[in-house]
């Protein structure tokens, strides 16, 4: 039996575990857990979360069109995730760009989508929403101008109210609701947060990100009528394995106490 104070101490005592620097940010049912949650880290691919959130505004407004086709040429190719630097193609549309970069947080991919929408209404819409500390100054693997001081920064409390807004919130309407709804869900990276939940109970939506010494998750939990959110963000790690495993320790508590609720537990 877990209470939600239980679940507290023990998801600190988690985060605190580490000798790499934590965040947290955690809602279920009203009740939020915090743990470093404004705190300012290198935003990895989560980054890619309200970059997916302006590209479907733009949709909505009939700036961009889901199956316009863009040329993809062999310099817009770049490394680490993705499958698009694998393939061929030489023309992809602007609805298989989003899907790869949210499925398998294609880079690539990522990259088209930014100079497509641009990097001033990006940052726009992430201040129109209120993410207070997230910005996007660099494309993906543009380590020069992360020396150069211009990263991707956000906090675990950002990334949550993105993904709130996206899923249930007014700023998109309900076609672009449900479209980051399903991006998410169709997740292949499912190591971490949701890698020891319980997919018979809940349905589980979530986006990676991840550096060299930097691992984060986010996700959406839905159980019955009822909806969690979570964003762990871990960055100082002397290795990576050892983030992935905390997070992977989060999301098995999480489950334990989102189980006990679902199951109607009146202890609980």
């Amino acid at each position: 039996m877990m209470h939600i104070e239980e679940l507290e101490d023990q998801l600190v005592k988690e985060l605190a575990s580490g000798k790499g620097q934590a965040s947290l940010f955690l809602e279920i049912e009203d009740r939020i857990i915090e743990f470093n949650s404004t705190e300012v880290f290198r935003s990895a691919s989560l980054i890619k979360l309200p970059i997916l959130f302006e590209a479907l505004r733009q949709l909505e407004e009939g700036i961009l069109q889901p199956d316009r086709l863009l040329s993809v040429r062999q310099e817009d190719k770049v490394g680490d995730t993705g499958v698009l630097q694998a393939m061929n193609t030489q023309q992809i549309t602007i609805h298989d760009l989003l899907t790869l970069m949210i499925i398998v947080s294609d880079n690539s991919a990522t990259n088209l989508v930014i100079d497509l929408i641009g990097m001033a209404p990006i940052n726009s819409t992430i201040s129109k929403i209120g993410m207070k500390n997230t910005i996007l100054k660099r494309r993906m693997l543009d380590f020069k101008a992360a020396q150069a001081g211009n990263d991707n920064f956000t906090t675990s409390a950002d990334i949550v109210l993105c993904l709130k807004e996206a899923i249930e919130g007014q700023w998109l309407k309900e076609q672009s609701r449900d479209r980051f709804t399903a991006l998410l869900l169709q997740q292949q990276f499912k190591e971490k947060l949701p890698a020891y939940m319980d997919q018979s109970l809940m349905e589980i939506g979530n986006k990676t990100g991840e550096l060299t010494g930097i691992e984060h998750d986010c996700a959406f939990i839905t159980y019955g009528d009822k909806r969690a959110y979570a964003a762990v963000l871990i960055d100082g790690l002397e290795d990576n394995e050892t983030g992935k495993s905390i997070i992977r320790q989060v999301g098995k508590q999480i489950n334990s106490y989102i189980s006990g609720i679902s199951t109607g537990n009146p202890n609980y």
